[in-house]
């Protein structure tokens, strides 16, 4: 339907039409608009005249249309299943100030998020250890200091252990709790996965050259590690510090247990930086994450959640 200032212009036009003479009718033509117009001109100024309705009916319109909506920009986190629980907590945060971006969070592994990184599958590589190798390409951000706690079940009587001991324990030298302070009872060693950044970093720190046994149990999260400790009185495992609850005990390392002082003043031995890697020149949205995670608001969430902030000249 034509719009009103469209049929002003078209009566105008008729008007102007009808003072026309056509000395030859071949070369006139009578066209009907909607509403019953009708317009009687020259085929040549037919052919003007609706370049011209067309011209003005774009000029009216693109003023008033409306501007489209920018899609949502989309950033993908994957890797660290240390990492990740808390990654989720800060992304849920950022996304309640309304930020018009999509962010995925995946797991997976620290060596698998850093390959996906590497590779751009994912903006962001999630690392709960060092770079290593190849990996050192990639730009990490350490966002906070996080504590291996060497966990057992809460009726377990060992509460304090020796990093001789603790390699002994998954190097399955020592293999009764007996022979550590505990009750007669068969050790069930439980680790993370090869890959995991929670497994290298306690590699790294306790293990050494040693390998741990092919008998131990392995599982490809700390929340499954959890969830076998505190389901077995004879079980030992690691995992994050900030995901012991209740249903398991933190046992102390050579008399100091992990906390967030601890951790800070580096006395508890099995600590480990929470790293976001990213390629050389990240895109503005992913820069933005990455200085939320280090501002106040973010920092607070960690450190509810029993990780260390990060630390000026640290």
């Amino acid at each position: 339907m034509l719009s009103q200032v469209e049929i002003s212009l078209a009566c105008t036009i008729c008007k102007l039409s009808s003072e026309i003479s056509c000395r030859n009718s071949t070369h006139c033509i009578e066209l009907t608009w909607t509403g019953g117009i009708k317009l009687k001109r020259f085929i040549p100024l037919g052919v003007v005249i609706f370049f011209v309705i067309l011209m003005f009916t774009y000029g009216l319109s693109t003023p008033f249309a409306k501007e489209e909506t920018r899609a949502p920009a989309s950033i993908t986190l994957a890797g660290s299943t240390s990492v990740q629980p808390f990654a989720e907590l800060v992304v849920d945060e950022y996304m309640s100030e309304g930020h018009n971006i999509i962010i995925n969070v995946q797991g997976g592994g620290s060596s698998a998020g850093a390959r996906a990184a590497l590779s751009g599958v994912a903006e962001i590589g999630m690392l709960s250890r060092e770079l290593q190798g190849n990996e050192k390409t990639l730009v990490p951000t350490i966002i906070a200091y996080d504590a291996i706690a060497l966990i057992v079940h809460p009726s377990n009587p060992c509460d304090n252990l020796d990093i001789s001991e603790i390699k002994s324990i998954f190097a399955e030298e020592v293999t009764n709790w007996s022979e550590v302070g505990g009750r007669t009872h068969k050790i069930h060693v439980v680790a993370r996965e090869e890959g995991s950044g929670t497994r290298g970093a306690f590699d790294g720190i306790v293990m050494g050259n040693t390998e741990v046994a092919p008998g131990a149990i392995i599982q490809d999260s700390n929340g499954a590690v959890r969830e076998i400790v505190a389901g077995d009185p004879s079980a030992i495992g690691y995992i994050s510090l900030g995901l012991v609850d209740k249903r398991v005990k933190a046992v102390a390392i050579s008399g100091v247990l992990p906390s967030i002082s601890t951790v800070a003043e580096r006395t508890y031995k099995l600590t480990r930086p929470m790293i976001l890697a990213t390629r050389e020149g990240p895109e503005k949205e992913v820069g933005d994450f990455i200085n939320f995670c280090l501002g106040e608001k973010a920092q607070g969430i960690l450190a509810q959640e029993g990780l260390v902030p990060v630390i000026s000249g640290k």
